[in-house]
């Protein structure tokens, strides 16, 4: 920018200048002196009244004509005047006099009858003798303060404003008196050591005004720009200066930005009266010569401090004077420099001006809070031209006092706009399209910071300019200490701390807008960690103005690649633990916002927490001692430095008590598991239990008595899933949206991989369900959508606890814990109650709502899944081969308890099978297609393979002899003495059989007797006869060949009964088993549509390659065309984040394909590395990617996806070429009228289609090009990898949603992005862009400044992927869950196809063959 600048300069012209002192008028240093002043003053003022009264007459008559026709008749007159000006106010002379002077200087403006000729002929000599008689109006007398000395003085004011602004005839001579005349008139009102009052305002606002003027007309020459900057140091004491100063620069500055970034850079916006202060019609050329004289005509403003402390020989109310306005004027002056600073970085904030506010303990009045909320924006405020601004962020925590009578007035309330000269610059304009981003979601705190501009200055320019007056700001209470005068050292740095916070803050702000590829000089760079070394002193003598601006504007100093930075890691960590651990703050009441500097803090935290686990053990090669505190010296390497950082984290989850903090805390937790997790170092557990107690005063929940655990991450895991369990079903349980991300965080930690005691597990899903218990108990009055959202999500919540680790069902405990939430869930109370068991037909259906009883449901699916789940003994059968167009007519189709379709197919007998009957089975149900491949075996697996299951003969040579021959013996039926005992009483209760028989079977008996008889007879023949009877040898019918295995299913599964196959409409219950006809139309093409409908939860995400400097859709998407393209930590991400999928496999396998089973496996076929995924042989991933930049996954042949039982992820990287193909199918498979919106708009009333924003991307992979599923879905996510941090705001997302075939409907709102952005020290900076109608807070674990390492970025961007679509399904009414997807489209097949036949026709339908 000092290139820019310079060049302008040389294109002016040249000036002629002059290197003597500043030039000083004689006449108006010493005043003007009449002739009439040597007379007695009753002469003189009879004289003047005599005078006056016909030339005041004369005024207001247009017709009249001047009483003064030649030179000396004027020049007497104005002698006269001029002693007029002297008199006393007590009568109209002096302002008689006043307005005769006042018309004459309109002679340059226009002419009139009234004005002498000799003025009117050479009006800009009688000009000069004009403003130099009036300047003795303005000096001091007696009776200043009357009013009607100060309505005269704004009468000259006013006249001198429109001679200046409507002259076009004033030589430079004119000029320079004018200039001259204001400039003494002003240096008589402000160098007075006391507070300047009356019209000091006004006055200076003129002389800055008409000088401005000036330089648009006839430039000022040098000795006047000295005298101008050596008066205006003698006025700094008065606070106007520095008010009106401040106005008139950043007037200066609106211009100047568009001039020297061009018309794109944010524009900075001022009042409309501070606006107008700047001419319209100023040449652009002298826009930057007149802003750099500006800028440095008020000169440093520490020497305010040094004025203040210097040798002094005034009075004491004149020392009180300053003592109280020096420090107000310093920070004025300091706040004037940031929003310069600020400006030129394009951070473009509303210029309001607040109610004056009071320091505490510091009796410094100021205008607004000593310091600015600098936090980092959720998003993209920053507002462009014709936007309207966005609210200041400021401490809001102020305490309201009265303005101080000598501070400047305030502004009137104006329209802020940005002082453009152009009316094309002034008018509104939109954002484009191509680069406009949705709105950024709320943030739950103070308002965001806007984002500074890709296009800003550089950090070396800014300190150029502003660089000595910021550090020698920052470090003025060292310079103060060299007092002259005995002060007290901390009473000092108390009054001047608000400039010096400012001057903190300013310079943080500009280090941590760094660009990318930007180099800082080293000389500057030291300069910085000195100041800051001092600033984050926490002693009790110490700034906490300082500390508290140094810790609102760093915090993103870590991720900017600032050299040497992490030199600064103790004094920050040490800062960071004052704010953190304290729940008070009573240092800190006053002077800003609790809730801000503790996310600042936060934020800080977030980007320090990856350091001593990236770095490990680096060690620190620059000695800072006697720069550190004794608790901040650095220790042998990174790594010391962990227990400190996760110790701080954990304490300040506890201390914690705003939502928005909470949230944030949360994400970090799991991004420092995660990260711990897949960074096993080995450590004492009591090292870091010690810590806990000694440095926090807490106690942790791991004991001494723990178990033995031998990794950090078990026991940061441990502790962790302790603290949100107990937060969740104590503190947190009433706010919504802590519960929401404490819920997504327990998610993530099911999924981190660690060993603990599976005791720790049960402890948590035991917390989930006690938490569901109490939110489910609420009293209805407090039962709300966002309530029964928080249920939904504890219910996915405890699904993936189940899913992760399926042994905790195991526990009989565990296992009737969980079934009993899913009864509360489903039917809205338990069974099993205090003291009493209700029974499922004694209690009535009332869930909290339809939305829980759904998840319930769905958890209840999820155990029956994952509950005693066997081992599979083979691969399972081949989807596709089953349930192609040809196979599916060989199954019988059945429903179940109308809500599970099962179908069967007998499989022939073969040498697979041997003799024994075999079934293949598929279920259809509302969790899912499951296919079993069934054998009926009479003996187990495990059996020799040598033993037959056919009957051994037994081997006879021929019939036996004695076959048939009856033995005597006689049986005995009875006891032998039973004839002998007498009968009894009790003998008779057992009647005859011939007494208890009715006589209605007495006929019946009867003939059973005759046939026992016959039967005798025949069994006597047969003995006399016995060796004439041949016997045979009894021997096994032959082997059936031929079974009806469906049938044998059905009965051994007790489903053929009458009650279950009983006639249609006999009752009000219906029937258990139901026969579909397959035959009717539609009934393949529905069944087909089940299959195709997802039973899991599928998302989508956009993947994209923004290179530095891009802002086209055609660069981005030929990024990733090659690997030279792209950086290979982009290509190691992308093998992180899933497995490579060929679109046509998946579709042959459908969702069965990725759930059934879900192992893994690397083999190698040939010379080709594959992953073995369930029953898929998938290819590796740089076997697929080949040369390639991702590119090769952009849906036409591959996706990578990553799945797991609850969830299926896909990821597709765009390119020119898939966006071209599409363009090639559309025009040559589809009329060209048919837009991708009108075949969205057909697609979404079919009745077997996705919700909007869970389509699963296989159903369109028939097509060559990307999953239509994917583009129709509403809510839209993009992960962007950006090389260049500030080209986030150039990214043209409105360009790529047409790109990648989204609906023009699909606005900016919609889609939710995550850039990722590689810092140099390997860590990964991340900002999130989310939708602004959330309205539970922020969504986890990737939150907006998370800094997160390699190793774990694919982990968190899944999830991030995972939480942010669910966010959305529980936001949306139209987004019902899979397994409610499928029951419907299964209850609608049911009344289609269902067979009306009776219970004969059924069975008979049974037995026949298909």
């Amino acid at each position: 920018m000092q290139t820019q600048l310079r060049e302008k300069k040389s294109r002016l012209p040249q000036l002629k200048v002059s290197c003597d002192r500043p030039a000083m008028d004689p006449s108006l240093s010493a005043g003007q002196v009449s002739v009439l002043s040597c007379f007695p003053p009753s002469v003189g003022r009879d004289v003047t009244v005599a005078v006056v009264k016909p030339l005041g007459a004369a005024l207001g008559n247009p017709n009249a004509w001047s009483l003064l026709r030649t030179d000396r008749q004027v020049k007497w007159t104005m002698e006269v005047l001029c002693y007029g000006l002297t008199l006393p106010l007590d009568r109209d002379t002096v302002k008689l006099c006043v307005e005769v002077y006042t018309d004459w200087l309109m002679a340059l403006v226009s002419q009139r009858g009234c004005t002498p000729p000799p003025i009117s002929r050479d009006p800009n000599v009688y000009a000069q003798r004009i403003l130099r008689d009036l300047y003795i109006l303005f000096l001091p007398r007696s009776d200043q303060v009357c009013p009607v000395h100060l309505s005269l003085c704004q009468q000259v004011l006013s006249a001198v404003r429109s001679l200046a602004r409507d002259s076009s005839t004033m030589t430079r001579d004119t000029w320079e008196t004018l200039l001259h005349f204001l400039l003494h008139i002003n240096h008589a009102i402000l160098a007075l050591p006391t507070a300047a009052g009356g019209i000091s305002d006004q006055s200076l606002e003129v002389l800055l005004e008409v000088w401005l003027l000036s330089c648009s007309r006839c430039f000022p020459s040098r000795s006047l720009w000295q005298t101008c900057r050596q008066m205006l140091s003698s006025w700094r004491h008065q606070p106007v200066v520095v008010h009106q100063w401040s106005r008139a620069i950043a007037a200066l500055t609106s211009r100047l930005l568009p001039l020297t970034f061009g018309p794109s850079f944010p524009p900075l916006y001022v009042l409309d009266e501070d606006a107008v202060l700047v001419p319209a019609d100023m040449e652009d050329e002298w826009i930057p010569h007149t802003w750099l004289r500006f800028l440095h005509m008020f000169s440093n403003p520490v020497e305010l401090c040094h004025s203040a402390v210097g040798p002094s020989t005034s009075s004491s109310a004149e020392d009180a004077f300053k003592d109280n306005q020096l420090p107000d004027v310093f920070f004025r002056a300091m706040m004037a420099v940031s929003q310069l600073v600020d400006a030129f970085l394009g951070v473009t904030v509303e210029n309001k001006e607040p109610k004056e506010q009071l320091l505490r303990n510091s009796g410094v009045s100021m205008s607004r809070s000593p310091f600015k909320d600098r936090l980092p924006a959720y998003g993209f405020s920053r507002p462009r031209s014709g936007s309207a601004p966005p609210n200041p962020v400021n401490i809001r925590s102020m305490s309201d006092t009265p303005s101080s009578k000598t501070s400047p007035p305030l502004h009137k309330k104006g329209r802020l706009k940005a002082a453009n000269v152009s009316p094309a610059t002034k008018k509104p304009s939109k954002w484009k399209t191509s680069s406009q981003l949705p709105p950024s979601p709320p943030s739950l705190g103070s308002s965001p910071r806007p984002s500074p501009s890709a296009i800003r200055c550089n950090v070396d320019s800014l300190l150029h300019l502003f660089g000595s007056w910021l550090f020698d700001a920052a470090l003025i209470s060292k310079d103060c200490d060299q007092s002259w005068r005995p002060k007290d050292v901390t009473v000092m740095s108390d009054r001047w701390a608000a400039g010096r916070a400012e001057a903190y803050g300013t310079l943080c702000r500009i280090f941590t807008c760094k660009k990318t590829a930007e180099n800082i000089l080293s000389i500057y760079l030291s300069r910085f960690y000195l100041v800051l070394l001092q600033g984050l002193q926490v002693s009790k003598v110490a700034c906490p103005q300082v500390l508290a601006s140094v810790l609102l504007n760093s915090t993103c100093l870590f991720c900017c690649d600032l050299k040497g930075v992490n030199l600064l890691l103790p004094p920050f960590i040490s800062a960071v633990e004052h704010v953190l651990l304290d729940r008070d703050l009573i240092r800190f009441k006053g002077l800003a916002s609790s809730v801000d500097l503790r996310r600042a803090s936060i934020f800080i935290l977030m980007s320090l927490l990856p350091l001593h686990l990236h770095f490990g053990s680096v060690q620190s090669q620059v000695s800072l001692d006697g720069k550190l505190n004794a608790d901040d010296v650095m220790a042998a390497n990174f790594r010391s430095l962990k227990p400190r950082l996760v110790s701080l984290l954990i304490g300040a989850l506890q201390t914690e008590t705003d939502t928005c903090n909470t949230q944030l805390l949360l994400a970090a937790m799991l991004n420092l598991v995660q990260e711990t997790a897949g960074r096993c170092q080995q450590v004492s557990p009591l090292t870091l239990l010690t810590y806990f107690k000694s440095t926090l005063k807490i106690v942790p929940f791991l004991t001494n008595n723990s178990p033995p655990l031998t990794t950090l991450r078990s026991v940061l895991w441990v502790h962790m899933a302790r603290l949100l369990t107990q937060r969740l079903t104590s503190q947190w349980r009433n706010d919504s949206a802590v519960c929401l991300s404490a819920l997504e965080a327990l998610g993530g930690l099911a999924k981190v991989e660690v060993q603990v005691e599976e005791s720790e597990r049960r402890h948590s899903v035991s917390s989930i369900c006690m938490y569901i218990v109490f939110q489910c108990s609420r009293p209805p009055p407090l039962h709300s959508r966002d309530l029964h959202s928080i249920i939904v999500a504890a219910f996915s919540c405890l699904k993936t606890w189940l899913t992760e680790y399926p042994s905790l069902l195991n526990n009989q405990e565990c296992l009737s814990e969980v079934l009993e939430i899913v009864e509360l869930g489903i039917s809205g109370c338990k069974s099993r109650q205090e003291k009493e068991v209700k029974c499922k037909d004694q209690k009535d259906l009332n869930p909290a709502s339809l939305r829980v009883k759904e998840a319930a449901e769905a958890t209840l699916s999820c155990i029956m899944q994952v509950s005693g789940v066997c081992k599979r003994v083979e691969a399972p059968p081949n989807d596709y081969a089953l349930t192609n167009g040809h196979n599916l007519k060989r199954f019988r189709y059945f429903v179940v308890g109308s809500s599970v379709i099962l179908a069967m197919m007998d499989v022939g007998l073969g040498p697979e099978q041997g003799e024994h009957p075999a079934l293949t089975v598929v279920i259809r149900g509302p969790s899912g297609r499951h296919t079993w491949s069934l054998q009926l075996r009479l003996q187990p697996r495990e059996e020799p393979a040598s033993t037959k299951p056919t009957l051994i003969l037994e081997q006879r040579s021929a019939a036996q002899e004695d076959a048939g021959k009856k033995c005597a013996v006689k049986a005995q039926l009875g006891a032998e003495n039973t004839d002998r005992v007498s009968s009894v009483r009790a003998d008779l209760s057992i009647p005859d059989l011939c007494d208890t028989v009715p006589v209605e079977l007495q006929h019946q008996l009867d003939r059973l007797h005759a046939a026992l008889k016959r039967q005798c007879h025949i069994e006597a023949r047969t003995q006399v006869n016995v060796h004439s009877v041949v016997m045979t040898t009894c021997r096994p019918p032959p082997s059936v060949s031929h079974f009806q295995a469906s049938r044998l299913f059905l009965s051994h599964m007790g489903l053929l009964t009458p009650e279950s196959v009983k006639d249609p409409g006999l009752g009000d219950v219906p029937a258990q088993l139901v026969l579909l006809d397959s035959s009717l139309p539609g009934f393949y093409e529905n069944l087909r549509g089940l299959d195709r409908l997802p039973s899991r939860t599928c998302d989508s995400a956009f993947v994209f390659y923004m290179r530095g400097g891009q802002k086209t859709a055609a660069e981005i998407l030929k990024n990733v065309e090659h690997c030279c393209s792209v950086q290979s930590h982009f290509l190691d991400f992308l093998s992180s984040l899933g497995w490579p999928v060929d679109v046509q496999q998946h579709q042959m396998g459908g969702d069965n394909a990725s759930s059934s089973g879900m192992c893994s496996a690397s083999v190698k076929v040939g010379e080709v590395s594959c992953y073995l995924i369930g029953c898929f042989l998938l290819p590796e991933f740089h076997t697929v990617l080949g040369d390639s930049g991702g590119g090769v996954f952009d849906g036409r042949r591959f996706v990578l996806m990553s799945t797991d039982a609850l969830t299926e992820i896909t990821f597709i990287i765009p390119s020119s070429q898939s966006y071209t193909a599409w363009l090639k199918s559309v025009n040559e498979g589809e009329p060209m009228t048919e837009s991708p919106t009108n075949l969205q708009s057909q697609s979404k009333v079919r009745p077997d289609s996705a919700p909007k924003s869970t389509n699963s991307p296989e159903e369109g992979i028939r097509s060559s090009c990307i999953p239509p599923s994917v583009f129709s879905s509403e809510s839209k996510l993009f992960i962007v990898w950006v090389e260049y941090f500030e080209d986030i705001e150039s990214f043209p997302l409105s360009e790529l949603l047409s790109k990648t075939r989204i609906q023009p409907e699909s606005s900016g709102s919609n889609v939710q992005l995550i850039f990722i952005h590689p810092l140099k020290t390997g860590l990964f900076k991340i900002r999130f862009h989310g939708n602004a109608s959330s309205k539970l807070g922020l969504v986890g674990p990737l939150v907006n400044g998370s800094v997160v390492s390699k190793s774990s970025l694919g982990f968190l961007v899944r999830e991030m992927v995972v939480n942010c679509c669910r966010r959305r399904r529980l936001e949306s009414d139209s987004n019902p869950p899979p397994h409610i997807r499928r029951k419907h489209m299964i209850s609608d097949i049911i009344l289609r196809y269902s067979s009306q036949h009776s219970e004969p026709a059924f069975y008979s339908a049974l037995f026949h063959d298909l």
